[in-house]
């Protein structure tokens, strides 16, 4: 199996959002965006099915050892050596793939936040720096697209924390602010018991109405010169924001499942969502040549 079959299956089996904005890319961006997704499938498992924190930390510094070795020229994994041709030829910083690595060690040592302020590092590292260097993949001319791709990361995260919020409970983490539990009358007992009450129901609403923020903020600082060649993230976005959306019309009932879109959902929005990328696409440079 070549390096680059390696993430594709990694990335096909994991079921992810992902996977069906990556479809519709030219085969260079395809290979290069499924190789970063490999990487940051790879790091993420490590915390999750590591029982030990020891063994975790461990092989997060094996992946410390072969984010260095890939930028020397010299990796040793399949997702190393799928990365290997395109670190150079699209500048993805290295430094960006050290922070992913160490937002996966504040799992290990950083099991609660006491406000959102604290739990934005997080963010940022898990997330905020994959939107940064999928920015690099797909291209731009514009450097507001970078603020973009950083707060639709945050989007996406967030997101990613309201439907685990229940299954991320019992595996001892818990993403919510602590702050913003108090305010709102919600215990951890309340979280890994699943009691919807009102305020539980309340207290999710309001992380749905951030991530909403977000994505609003988002959208708005894409420059349209750059818009279609991120069509991609624009993608992710409409399959991720119709999964915020699902999550509030079955009012929050997170704590005790896992809500999620069929992969027929995702295949047909990431379609529709493309279409309408492409026709606005078509209008754009009309108005250009105009």
């Amino acid at each position: 199996m070549s390096p680059d079959q390696y993430c594709q299956q990694r990335t096909a089996q994991s079921g992810s959002s992902f996977y069906y904005s990556f479809l519709f890319l030219p085969e260079d961006q395809r290979r290069a965006i499924t190789a970063l997704y490999a990487f940051c499938r790879e790091v993420d498992d490590v915390v999750d099915e590591c029982q030990e924190a020891e063994v975790a930390r461990a092989k997060l510094g094996w992946w410390q050892a072969e984010v260095a070795r890939l930028f020397d020229g010299r990796p040793e994994h399949p997702v190393g050596k799928a990365l290997l041709p395109f670190v150079a030829s699209l500048n993805l910083p290295r430094e960006l793939f050290e922070e992913i690595i160490q937002g996966m060690e504040m799992d290990l040592d950083q099991p609660r936040y006491a406000a959102f302020r604290d739990l934005s590092l997080y963010c940022y590292r898990a997330a905020g720096v994959v939107g940064l260097l999928s920015a690099e993949i797909f291209g731009y001319e514009d450097r507001d697209t970078l603020k973009y791709a950083q707060d639709l990361g945050f989007a996406f995260q967030l997101t990613n924390i309201l439907r685990d919020v229940g299954e991320d409970a019992r595996r001892g983490r818990i993403y919510i602010p602590q702050d913003e539990m108090a305010r709102f009358g919600v215990s951890e007992d309340d979280i890994l018991a699943a009691r919807y009450t009102p305020e539980v129901t309340a207290l999710l609403r309001h992380q749905a109405e951030r991530a909403e923020g977000y994505y609003q903020r988002a959208l708005a600082q894409l420059p349209e010169a750059d818009r279609f060649a991120q069509r991609s993230g624009l993608i992710m976005a409409a399959i991720y924001h119709r999964l915020l959306r699902k999550i509030e019309r079955e009012d929050f009932r997170v704590l005790h499942q896992r809500i999620s879109l069929t992969p027929l959902r995702k295949f047909w929005t990431a379609w529709r969502s493309l279409r309408g990328e492409k026709r606005r696409h078509r209008r754009w440079l009309k108005q250009q040549a105009a």
